[in-house]
């Protein structure tokens, strides 16, 4: 009586392993993407960080490369780079207001980096359609020297 108990049941622990490890292993999916976004979104508000400070100490007329090193060569991260990601450079006086760096740089007081526009996307393929868009990220600095240096000392190479 025992044995033909036995033989109903001899499958029973492949069902249950199957049930477990899909529930454990969408939520160890679902732990991993989370960390990976919070990361990107660091990384997303250091670039804003590092862009403005790049921007407080370089020439106002290098802003392309400053672009590009504000989301660090697009090197951390696949798909991290200015054509994914809005990357604004701008110049403002003391008002706040935005002036032209090449005919007003007198008036520059604070430099702001803006990064927009970016999407965040899941590694696994299937989910590909599951895309977030994350917030605009602003870094706002005075301006110092603006890649003028003074006599007898060399520029920053930006």
């Amino acid at each position: 009586m025992k044995f033909g108990l036995k033989r109903k049941q001899s499958g029973m622990h492949s069902v249950e392993l199957a049930i477990v490890a899909t529930v454990f292993f969408t939520l160890l999916y679902g732990v991993l993407e989370v960390g990976r976004a919070l990361f990107i979104w660091n990384l997303l508000d250091e670039g804003a960080r590092r862009g403005a400070r790049l921007a407080a100490v370089c020439p106002v007329t290098s802003t392309a490369t400053l672009q590009s090193k504000a989301v660090f060569g697009g090197t951390y991260i696949d798909g991290l780079n200015t054509t994914d990601a809005t990357i604004e450079v701008q110049y403002l006086n003391t008002n706040g207001s935005e002036v032209n760096p090449i005919t007003e740089s007198g008036a520059i007081r604070y430099v702001r980096v803006v990064i927009s526009d970016f999407e965040f996307r899941p590694v696994v393929q299937l989910l590909d359609d599951l895309h977030v868009t994350a917030p605009d990220f602003v870094a706002t600095l005075p301006s110092e020297s603006l890649g003028v240096a003074p006599f007898g000392f060399t520029s920053p190479s930006c």
